[in-house]
């Protein structure tokens, strides 16, 4: 960035500047490799603050924002951040940060597109894959994904969503019994290892093959993530000559120099409509304005209470007070550079790469860095998530497809009984999830996670899945 260390005031006038050289992203990869979490706050609804020149609503949709998601987790990994916070990010539910800039920030091109996986996967696909990590065999369905290896015991195991973006993940674990000689295996016993993790250089060499069969050789790698004795490697592809954020694919290579575990999206993306964009300097002024909002929805309960203390522990003497000052301080922190990019939003209920601005963020002198996105798309071409309707929050929170078969996921009561019906579109698909309490008698009142499959008349195909109770847009699983 320059050295020039005008007012801090971000929301000022700025020079215009040519965009500053596009870096490598580090993006924040979940320790389980594969996956990045990330904060993306949502454009604000002043329209009057970008120019988006000749571009209008008849030549670009507007963009339906779903509430802001994180990108997920490798399953079974608890090790990350709470949903939708990046490390070293705050949580939302704390004081608001301010975000200032260290410098002049840059303007950026005019106007960019988004990009989106759409389609399904081929077993093809599947199996290219899977020869990628040495997994004999031929793709098989299970439910509403592509599975290669060993489904249940040790051994290797892949397993990849149908329905774009094709989600993967590997594992890869020890064998019950030794293979035959001679013969190609699976669960093949690894060699013996020093327990001591690979060299950078020997992981992104192990994981090329794998990057290769899934799209991403040509992307930025970072192997300096340890996991004990298995180094991960993340890869950040490019799109369009744009870096991205949260589109990585996380590759883990054991002290043997084998591919022990992965994941990623294995569907190529797709390029979409284009969209008039902002300069960084007025993305971080929403990006701040989002923060002020959050921040006066949040006040401090203030008073006095008394804790109560446990067994065996001395009762204290005074109470414990908090100030009633009505808001939460706010937390400043610096951005240190600014990259124009593609980061991962949900418009329509459907993973995309949004044109953003990724600011590289440091709380403290010293400290460290982390990555906060905002949408760059000019505000008039974004339509911000509607909050909950009348009767609450919608029943369906996701659903995975396999051609014509729906099935929803939903909370619901365990005294109840439900069915789910579909009404069809060209261009979605409204989900009714009908309930129908137990006569008589006493229920309790616990909430649980049940499930629902609903037959199309056509395959689901790129419509768009809806709750029909709420209106919301319903989420892949």
């Amino acid at each position: 960035m320059s050295t020039e260390r005008p007012d801090n005031d971000v929301t000022g006038p700025r020079r215009r500047r040519p965009p500053l050289a596009v870096a490598s992203v580090a993006a924040a990869v979940l320790l389980a490799g594969g996956g990045g979490a990330y904060w993306a706050a949502t454009a604000s609804g002043d329209s009057s603050a970008a120019d988006s020149g000749s571009a209008s609503r008849d030549k670009a949709p507007v963009l339906a924002l779903d509430a802001a998601e994180a990108a997920p987790a490798t399953p079974g990994d608890p090790s990350g951040p709470p949903p939708g916070i990046a490390p070293g990010e705050p949580d939302p539910g704390g004081p608001p940060v301010v975000y200032r800039a260290a410098g002049q920030l840059p303007d950026g091109p005019d106007e960019a597109a988004v990009h989106r996986a759409t389609g399904t996967v081929a077993s093809a696909e599947v199996a290219r894959l899977a020869e990628a990590l040495g997994i004999p065999g031929t793709p098989r369905t299970v439910d509403a994904s592509w599975v290669v290896g060993d489904e249940d015991g040790p051994g290797a195991l892949l397993k990849v969503t149908k329905q774009a973006p094709g989600t993967w993940t590997f594992a890869r674990t020890m064998p019950s019994k030794p293979c035959d000689p001679g013969k190609m295996c699976a669960n093949q016993s690894p060699p013996e290892a020093d327990g001591q993790p690979v060299s950078e250089k020997a992981a992104k060499a192990a994981a090329v093959p794998v990057l290769k069969a899934v799209g991403q050789d040509d992307a930025a790698l970072n192997a300096g993530q340890l996991m004990g004795d298995v180094r991960v490697v993340n890869a950040d592809p490019k799109v369009d000559g744009l870096p991205t954020y949260g589109w990585s694919t996380g590759v883990q290579i054991g002290p043997d120099g084998e591919v022990t575990g992965g994941s990623g999206q294995l569907k190529a993306l797709e390029k979409g409509a284009t969209y008039p964009v902002i300069g960084a300097d007025e993305a971080l002024k929403q990006l701040n304005e989002a923060g002020k909002a959050k921040g006066d929805a949040s006040r401090d309960i203030g008073g006095c209470a008394t804790p109560v203390p446990l067994e065996g522990e001395p009762k204290p003497s005074d109470p414990q007070c908090v100030p009633s000052n009505g808001k939460r301080a706010p937390v400043t922190q610096t951005v240190e550079d600014a990259v124009f990019g593609l980061a991962l939003s949900y418009v329509d209920g459907r993973q995309t790469l949004v044109p953003s601005w990724l600011f590289h963020v440091r709380q403290a002198p010293g400290g460290p860095e982390s990555t906060v996105t905002q949408i760059a798309v000019a505000p008039e071409f974004v339509e911000k998530p509607a909050g909950p309707t009348p009767s609450g929050d919608r029943k369906a929170t996701s659903y995975a497809a396999d051609g014509r078969t729906v099935e929803v996921t939903f909370w619901g009561s365990v005294c109840s009984t439900y069915s789910a019906s579909a009404e069809e579109s060209p261009g979605q698909v409204r989900i009714t999830i009908t309930e129908k309490p137990q006569k008589g008698g006493a229920c309790i009142m616990i909430a649980k996670e049940l499930k629902q499959t609903v037959t199309l008349e056509k395959p689901l195909g790129d419509r768009t899945v809806i709750d029909a109770e709420s209106g919301a847009t319903v989420p892949r699983s």
